[in-house]
């Protein structure tokens, strides 16, 4: 063993010490342009990239596996890995080869990991969505006492709240972290927690979550004496935000990025909404799991990336401050009043960058010439906004925002002044600082560029100087460059006072050759100028970048304030273009619908170009209107669409936006429930009706009074009467005990009984209409209860064989009969013919035209006079024979 270590070269030797201390994650080593991988780590992201595994030496007598990916392409290969579980240790070289060889010729280039790219701390733009945000939470308890704290290192953010233990899923649902940070121990009971929203959870040592240096490590963070300086905060919440600055410390190594002072969350500030009802009511995904056909794609009219990211923040948590929502209604309505102002701002926002990533990727040094142009230019754009809005009487929340967009002109005119107008990516590549700027710098580039018309400039000062017309300045690699003239002009220069200046180099047969102290030193600056050049605008790049970070809460604001400013008219655009109105929102139970309409269903029908959406009424309001509807009619009628359209009329109206509808009264919805739709959980092994069952309790034992619930077709997956029994029972509980607002849709007819048993219980039904046979669904709701379900003309639409379909019939008509003689059901089954005996029903006679179609298809509308239109209306009606 002995002697197989002494074969291990000096490279791999250093490759397994720092493997050794990131064995849990892929060690991506930099050997000159590329990044190699060696060992298990190779054979795992061949397989995971689908690249090609090669060998490379050998180690202990055996070959060692290798794959690599090009350095500047690396981005996507990380990403690749992360959305596949994996975590990636960047190991960097910290020297040239050069630099290496000054300590011996066979030194090995310094190496050390610069970072470690988890899911929750990405930063570059390839890596992430622009209209989300990418959250790192982690969560701890302290005894009974819970907290959850996240932060989103590409735009500053960091939050902390106190949370009962029973709402972390709610709370994960609404966050959907990219990356939840736990302590040891704790990842099997926060696995069923995370298991349906696939969280990774990544477990770090518990003291991490140590109150008590974690407090010392944020407000250390924060330069401050003590984390009182920000507020008041638990143990728990302490060492839940002590845990992501100790992780991100490990990660960063040491380069932590930019952070907000920690905001303390209010439990209870938002709307309750947990994991099943967000995926029932695809708010920011739809049910096949992208983002197309959710709630937030079809509202989403915002024109840049901090703007959508805010948005989908406010769709995942509805505010409960009624303040707060009278207040962003307020803006919304301003800018429906104020058309041309919200079409100036909408123009000034289409050129504003991505300011928050600009900034956090300059806090991290891994930012770049173009982040500082995206600083300039989002500023600019703040101030060009400021501008167009100052004369306005704007509404308070407007009138906030404004004043965070003016006072960075100082900033503006230097980054204006220092840089290009389209900079490169890389302060490496050079060529970012304007010209006129820095006298050196210009000198530089000039003899960089132009180093042949500065001697030629000297050859003519020489020239004068000296009188000898054929005085040349040339250049070879021995002598670099020089100043060449005859034998016979030599002597000239050779004697005072000439000699004083240029100094003798060589002679040869016919030329003598000199050089002048003036000459030397420019000859070093031409062939140092492409390396100065790079230097000094490294170092104006330093100095720029900390110009930006030392106005850092200046720029952030401006940020927030322009994401403010997009929502705002984005909501606005949205109100106009598709005619939604302004919802009453008061701290009533009140829930008055007029012409209500469902957002994503509507825009899907426009896009398909089919009928318009027929919108409907509801009212929940108690009083002399019932608090819960119970809804019936048959399949694809729409009642689940109208279930679904009255919970986003709801949650519309408390981000602070428009609702689709004719007219809006709602009283404050402090929780949300869904209970639409439900699949196998086969993972866990529950059947579907398990699933309903555990969400249905879910509901049951968390609906308060000012909660909106919306549920279709409980029991369904049961026996009948095992199925009823639970519905009814559900409905009861929701009126007697949780007093909740609801829509309650069902197939059990019998329920509707309730409705004159219970004061709060009103029935409503989905009206179709019968035509030869045929179900037509008109999709209106009214009051009262469906006669029947349809079931079997649903199943005749559906294309089911006109063998079955009878048969059907003929079982329904007999069950139907037992029922009302009383007779037992078992018997009338009996009594049926055997299904093999059925005969097939005969071929329908095709159905020739009748007599009102063959009267209008000899009807031509362009050539009828008004009275002759009159008369033929007339002639139909008695064809009709009523």
């Amino acid at each position: 063993m002995e002697a197989g270590k002494a074969t291990v070269t000096p490279m791999m030797a250093q490759y397994l010490e720092i493997k050794a201390q990131h064995p849990d994650a892929l060690l991506f080593y930099r050997m000159g342009d590329f990044y190699e991988m060696f060992f298990d780590d190779a054979a795992t992201a061949a397989e995971a990239l689908d690249i090609a595994l090669t060998k490379r030496g050998k180690h202990e007598g055996e070959e060692i596996p290798m794959c690599g990916v090009p350095h500047h392409s690396a981005e996507g290969y990380f990403l690749t890995l992360i959305r596949k579980g994996f975590r990636v240790a960047v190991c960097e070289q910290m020297e040239s080869p050069a630099e290496a060889k000054k300590r011996g010729s066979k030194s090995v280039v310094r190496r050390e990991v610069v970072r470690l790219v988890t899911p929750g701390t990405l930063t570059e733009d390839s890596l992430l969505d622009a209209r989300r945000h990418n959250f790192l939470a982690a969560f701890s308890q302290v005894r009974e006492e819970c907290a959850l704290a996240w932060a989103d290192i590409s735009t500053g953010a960091l939050h902390v709240m106190t949370l009962p233990r029973v709402r972390l899923a709610a709370e994960l649902a609404q966050l959907a972290p990219s990356e939840l940070l736990a302590p040891e121990g704790s990842e099997a009971d926060l696995a069923e927690t995370v298991s349906d929203m696939g969280i990774p959870i990544t477990t770090v040592s518990r003291g991490s979550f140590d109150s008590t240096a974690a407090g010392k490590r944020v407000a250390a963070l924060f330069k401050a004496a003590s984390l009182d300086a920000f507020g008041t905060f638990s143990r728990a919440e302490t060492g839940a935000l002590g845990a992501i600055i100790d992780y991100l410390e490990v990660t960063q190594k040491g380069k932590l990025p930019l952070l907000s002072p920690p905001v303390k969350e209010i439990t209870g500030g938002v709307m309750q909404i947990d994991a099943a009802t967000r995926r029932n009511l695809e708010l920011t995904h739809s049910l096949q799991g992208g983002r197309a056909g959710s709630l937030l794609a079809t509202i989403d009219r915002t024109v840049t990336a901090g703007g959508a990211r805010l948005l989908e923040r406010r769709v995942s948590s509805p505010s409960l401050s009624l303040e707060t929502v009278r207040a962003r209604l307020g803006a919304v309505g301003f800018f429906t009043e104020n058309r041309n102002v919200a079409r100036q701002v909408r123009d000034t926002l289409r050129k504003v960058p991505d300011l928050d990533r600009a900034l956090s990727r300059l806090a991290l040094d891994r930012g770049g010439p173009r982040d500082l142009a995206a600083i300039r230019n989002g500023l600019a754009q703040a101030e060009a906004l400021a501008a167009t809005l100052e004369a306005h009487e704007l509404p308070p929340l407007l009138r906030d925002a404004l004043a965070a967009l003016r006072g960075h002109e100082a900033l503006t005119d230097l980054l204006d002044q220092a840089l290009i107008a389209e900079p490169p990516l890389l302060a490496r590549d050079g060529g970012f600082i304007a010209d006129g700027f820095d006298a050196e710098l210009d000198e530089t580039r000039k003899l960089r560029d132009k180093g042949r018309g500065v001697i030629a400039g000297m050859q003519a000062q020489f020239t004068e100087q000296t009188g000898i017309t054929s005085l040349k300045i040339k250049h070879n690699n021995v002598l670099g460059y020089f100043i060449e003239t005859t034998a016979k002009h030599a002597e000239r220069m050779l004697s005072p006072p000439l000699s004083e200046t240029f100094i003798h180099r060589q002679t040869t047969a016919n030329q003598v050759r000199f050089t002048t102290v003036e000459l030397s030193e420019m000859e070093t600056r031409i062939l140092n100028a492409g390396n100065t050049a790079l230097e000094i605008e490294k170092r104006h790049y330093s100095s720029l970048r900390g110009a930006v970070l030392a106005e850092s809460g200046a720029v952030s604001g401006a940020a927030r304030a322009l994401a403010e400013f997009d929502v705002q008219t984005a909501l606005a655009d949205l109100s106009i273009a598709e005619d939604w109105c302004r919802p009453e929102v008061n701290e009533s139970r009140d829930f008055d619908i007029a012409g209500g309409r469902h957002p994503v269903v509507e825009a899907a029908l426009r896009r398909q170009g089919g009928a318009s959406f027929v919108a409907n009424d509801c009212d929940l309001s108690g009083g002399d209107a019932a608090r819960i509807w119970l809804l019936t009619g048959p399949n694809m009628a729409g009642k689940s669409t109208f279930l679904r359209q009255n919970a986003l009329i709801a949650l519309l109206a408390q981000i602070g936006s428009h609702v689709p509808a004719t007219r809006a009264r709602i009283g404050m919805v402090s929780q949300l429930f869904s209970r639409v739709g439900a699949s196998d959980d086969l993972a866990r092994g529950r059947s579907t009706f398990m699933v309903e069952m555990v969400e249905t309790a879910a509901i049951l034992n968390q609906a308060d009074d000012r909660a909106l619930v919306i549920l279709d077709e409980i029991g369904r997956g049961t026996a009948t009467y095992d199925g009823l029994s639970i519905a009814w029972a559900t409905l009861e509980h929701l009126h007697e005990v949780n007093h909740a607002r609801a829509l309650f849709a069902t197939h059990y007819h019998e329920m509707t009984a309730l409705a004159g048993r219970l004061d709060g219980v009103e029935n409503a039904t989905v009206t179709v209409k019968e035509w030869d046979g045929d179900v037509i669904f008109l999709h209106e709701v009214k009051r009262g209860a469906a006669d029947r379900s349809y079931g079997v003309q649903v199943a005749q639409l559906a294309g089911l064989p006109p063998v079955v379909v009878e048969r059907a019939r003929a079982v329904l008509e007999m069950l139907e009969k037992g029922e009302r003689e009383g007779s037992g059901q078992k018997a009338l089954i009996d009594d049926l013919p055997l299904f093999a005996a059925t005969p097939a029903p005969a071929p329908a006679a095709p159905k020739g035209p009748s007599p009102v179609e063959k009267r209008l298809q000899g009807i031509l509308p362009d050539d009828l006079s008004p009275r002759e239109a009159l008369q033929i209306l007339y002639d139909l009606k008695e064809l009709t024979g009523k």
